[in-house]
């Protein structure tokens, strides 16, 4: 049986982490899910221990100090799914902004010969935007075009951050070279996997901008990124030893 786990990082989303993680547990399949909080001031670890009471063996949570970054969030929740029996391992928002329902897509998506990666893509046919401010899309949109004329990465989304990774991939991976915290750490994966010969494919969603709580983005991700992309090109990202 294939299994899989949705790593969540959370700072401050006391309004929506209840709520995403039962709709993630109410899908057909049994996904196991993962919480990274940064020491929400809001509770949000409280809440979800309360939930994990009910479903042990399907909620699980790592508790950090501090707000450290979505980056090394993720990297934990890697770390985590490593010493175990994963075979696939997401990432998603904890804003209901990535639609849980597109999870079994992007799994079918990455299983397949020769993909280490699959991603929810907003600028692929029948993919979009949803309450986005034309701001936020032409940076976004900007970031992407950006990032494909450096890298040469044939990625139309580069800064997407709903995906999936299939395990080999992220043994294949030195961790400790992933050095972005923010939009450059999505781009840094991405460039990763295909620097190691992986596929990576992108399926279709519409992104829908969160209701509850308060956006993370912030002038110091933007300028990582945008440095970022050029410090990648001059890196090894080759398969660890």
């Amino acid at each position: 049986m294939i299994k899989s786990l949705i790593i969540i990082p959370s700072y401050n989303e006391a309004e929506n982490i209840q709520s995403i993680i039962q709709t993630v547990l109410a899908l057909k399949e049994a996904y196991e899910i993962l919480v990274v909080d940064d020491g929400s001031p809001d509770g949000t670890a409280g809440l979800v221990n309360e939930l994990k009471s009910k479903y042990p063996d399907r909620i699980h949570l790592l508790e950090r100090q501090g707000k450290l970054g979505l980056g090394t969030a993720y990297i934990a929740g890697f770390r985590y799914a490593l010493k175990r029996d994963y075979d696939f391992i997401l990432e998603m928002d904890a804003d209901f902004s990535h639609d849980p329902s597109m999870i079994p897509v992007l799994i079918d998506a990455c299983n397949k010969e020769s993909v280490g990666m699959s991603v929810g893509s907003r600028y692929v046919k029948g993919g979009g935007f949803r309450n986005w401010s034309k701001y936020r899309l032409m940076l976004s949109y900007g970031a992407s075009v950006y990032t494909r004329l450096i890298t040469w990465m044939p990625v139309k989304d580069a800064t997407a951050g709903f995906v999936c990774y299939k395990r080999e991939v992220l043994e294949k991976m030195d961790l400790d070279k992933i050095k972005f915290i923010g939009y450059a750490f999505q781009i840094e994966m991405k460039y990763y996997c295909h620097s190691l010969g992986y596929k990576i494919v992108e399926v279709p969603i519409v992104f829908i901008d969160r209701v509850l709580g308060t956006s993370k983005m912030n002038s110091s991700i933007i300028t990582e990124a945008v440095m970022g992309v050029i410090q990648m090109r001059l890196r090894d990202y080759r398969a660890k030893d």
